[in-house]
């Protein structure tokens, strides 16, 4: 727990795999696998098909087994196609996706930006590629500025953590990224549940999204970033290693 919170002490966090070291000294980083490709495919198309099957209409997101929560859909993509792969590193254990932190072992900080800290050994194939944490030492502006360069990070297939507090409401929201940060638009592009949704008698349904934002504007990074730059807020970008081989 002490180590977590040292990590959440920093304002930007960017962490990667350590790089392999060539005969003449330099450095290369480790080659990203057809494998975690192709995982990457499976996920994004399974998405896809839970958009196109959801016609536009809500679908029921209160209970914990429905597939339409936030964080229930983008683990429902992940086990359906996770069980045809592998980390070279441990090629014996099944891939798993960690939960959400509980809220009590998120305090200082809110709810919804950081998962359980499940090691690659026993099945975690993702890492932080980068973090987001409001400073309080600083000011809202310049909060504002590391919170829109965290955004850049954002890479096709990557899993995206945030507590926010934005026009859609408070607190926690996952979501799976589809592209890579565009720099000559400022954008990225995304797949979701429940981020838009409602209550018809008491029980909440969710919209699933799938590169379908109502404005452009929602696909630009500063829009992501005024959801999570607030005190005790944040977010994460998880991504999969680059080991990933075929069961």
């Amino acid at each position: 727990m002490l180590k977590r919170l040292l990590c959440l002490a920093a304002a930007c966090l960017m962490l990667a795999l350590p790089a392999l070291a060539q005969e003449d000294g330099t450095a290369e980083a480790p080659a990203e696998t057809d494998a975690r490709q192709e995982l990457i495919d499976r996920i994004i198309e399974t998405g896809h098909q839970l958009y196109i099957k959801a016609n536009g209409k809500l679908q029921r997101a209160h209970y914990a087994s429905d597939i339409y929560v936030c964080k229930n859909f983008t683990v429902h993509v992940f086990k359906e196609n996770a069980g045809d792969y592998r980390m070279a590193e441990y090629p014996d254990v099944a891939l798993v996706i960690p939960d959400n932190l509980p809220p009590q072992q998120c305090k200082p900080y809110a709810y919804g930006f950081y998962w359980e800290d499940v090691p690659a050994s026993e099945g975690n194939p993702f890492y932080v590629a980068a973090q987001f944490i409001y400073d309080p030492a600083l000011s809202k502006s310049e909060n504002m500025a590391l919170a829109e360069e965290f955004m850049k990070n954002v890479r096709r297939g990557d899993y995206f953590q945030m507590s926010a507090d934005y026009y859609y409401g408070v607190g926690a929201h996952s979501a799976i990224m589809i592209s890579d940060y565009d720099p000559e638009t400022n954008t990225v592009r995304w797949m979701d549940s429940n981020m838009r949704g409602g209550k018809r008698d008491g029980i909440r349904y969710g919209m699933v999204q799938y590169d379908s934002p109502q404005k452009d504007s929602f696909r630009q990074i500063s829009w992501w970033a005024d959801a999570f730059c607030h005190k005790n807020r944040g977010a994460t970008i998880y991504r999969l290693r680059d080991d990933i081989i075929r069961k």
